[in-house]
């Protein structure tokens, strides 16, 4: 028999659920879900601090390259070669194809880079991939494995890159030297899909210690440099020019990529009356957008900032580096004329996945390094890393693909930006100030008697580099390796 509501006769009678049973059920289902989030909640409170930073952690950046297939092949020749830095005067430099800074290479996300390097200069040298995730024996650091290229030699770098960004490469070797003789360039990783800029423009800033007749002055690791942070110099330069302009339409928007490839000076950049936003820093897209503010710019640190020009106004604006108040020095100028174009209103890149870590500070430390200075050494002064000068140093163990949260604790009035090679960490504190910076780092300035802590998650196994970015202290010993494994 059919009833009325349709549903057969011998469900619509006894055998039909009462209310009373959906109401049971329902009871029922409710408590096995509010069962199911107190067993997750028991379990993420019986788990440890660094496995719930772990958990925040996952999915901030690919694990594995992904090559599409593609190879850029570019050749590079370092050599000894002459430049005009200021004046229109000739400086003896060394340089990447003849040119300072070197070339820019430019790959899309995916493709695999492939370098055939040749080294023509007097001194044995390598190329390091500085911010580049890449194998281990690919990283251009010195070893007995994988020893420096010496005069005449050639060797063939090639890797995937994981992430898309802003990263430069510079030697390895006698790095003080070399690099301050201009021996850098810059590597840009695309966005597989690019965003809509009208320009995109890269800064690198350098300073040079010239001597009267503009040539560099051949004096490396003095007492006064070892002494202070590192080599500072009389000349500045954007792009190894000191009259850089960038020339753009009202209305514009552009994607300017700062480098600092200074051996020691940092830079805090103004840019008047402009109000730059940071999108990515070291390389990697921030969680947001933020004003540039008052931002220090150390050696080895890199910044994109995000900047729309006014759509009905010529502007001519000097870009004046601050960071020594008492002393402002001009970088570059940005002049704004011509005919408007229509603003892209397109959401800025920086969309990554950034934990915040707020719970990172109950963690124990995993490992201190005391930062300081003493006599000895080669130089007259040894930089040291937990009492030990580099090559005399203990490798830290790091764990793979764990949570660690690492300090640094600065004895000494002097600054150091510390780079870890291999990968990226995010700062938890500033002198025991919780920190939420809304990026990764690879690279970060910690100041005279400051303590910096970092929460750190390696992904790729291998012997990684960590230094002083200030080449001075780094060639006088303020260096040590992080086995990952």
């Amino acid at each position: 028999m059919q009833s009325k509501s349709g549903i057969p006769g011998a469900l619509a009678g006894r055998d039909r659920p009462s209310c009373w049973s959906r109401f049971r059920w329902s009871l029922l289902l409710l408590g096995a879900v509010a069962c199911l989030g107190a067993c997750t909640k028991a379990r993420r409170s019986r788990a440890t601090v660094q496995e719930r930073m772990l958990d925040e952690f996952t999915g901030s950046y690919p694990v594995s390259a992904r090559p599409n297939g593609t190879v850029r092949t570019f050749d590079v020749v370092a050599a000894p070669a002459r430049v005009s830095l200021a004046g229109g005067v000739a400086t003896d430099v060394w340089a990447y194809n003849g040119q300072v800074p070197g070339p820019q290479l430019r790959v899309r996300l995916g493709e695999t880079v492939r370098v055939r390097f040749t080294n023509r200069l007097p001194q044995a040298t390598t190329i390091h991939w500085h911010g580049v995730r890449l194998p281990n024996d690919m990283d251009g650091v010195p070893t007995d494995k994988r020893p420096a290229i010496e005069p005449g030699g050639t060797f063939v770098y090639e890797f995937t890159p994981k992430d898309a960004g802003t990263f430069w490469y510079h030697p390895h070797h006698r790095s003080s030297e070399q690099v301050e003789r201009g021996l850098y360039g810059v590597l840009i990783v695309e966005d597989a899909a690019l965003p809509a800029y009208q320009q995109d423009v890269v800064w690198i800033l350098d300073d040079w210690l010239l001597t009267p007749d503009q040539q560099v002055e051949p004096s490396f690791n003095t007492m006064h440099d070892l002494m202070h942070d590192g080599r500072w110099g009389n000349v500045i330069t954007v792009n190894g020019r000191t009259d850089t302009v960038l020339a753009a339409s009202p209305g514009s928007r552009v994607r300017l990529r700062l480098l600092n490839a200074a051996n020691g000076r940092v830079f805090t950049p103004d840019f008047g009356s402009l109000q730059p936003r940071v999108i990515a820093m070291d390389g990697m897209y921030g969680r947001q957008p933020v004003p540039l503010g008052r931002a220090e710019i150390a050696p080895g640190n890199r910044m994109d900032l995000d900047i729309t020009f006014p759509a009905a106004v010529a502007l001519d604006v000097p870009v004046i580096d601050r960071y020594w108040a008492p002393s402002p020095n001009p970088l570059a100028r940005i002049r704004v004329d011509g005919d408007p174009v229509r603003t892209p209103g397109f959401p800025a890149p920086a969309r990554a996945h950034v934990p915040s870590y707020r719970e990172g500070l109950k963690a124990p430390v995993a490992t201190e390094f005391i930062l300081n200075a003493r006599r000895g050494g080669a130089f007259g002064i040894e930089w040291t890393i937990n009492g030990h000068a580099f090559p005399d140093h203990a490798h830290v163990p790091l764990a793979l693909g764990r949570w660690s949260r690492l300090r640094f604790t600065n004895v000494s009035a002097r600054i150091h930006p510390i780079h870890l090679h291999g990968m990226f960490f995010h700062v938890l504190a500033r002198n025991d100030a919780p920190v939420d910076e809304p990026f990764f780092r690879d690279t970060v300035l910690v100041h005279g008697k400051e303590i910096v802590d970092v929460g750190v998650v390696p992904l790729d196994a291998g012997d990684w580099m960590m230094h002083c970015h200030i080449l001075e202290h780094a060639e006088a010993g303020m260096m040590t390796m992080l086995d990952v494994h």
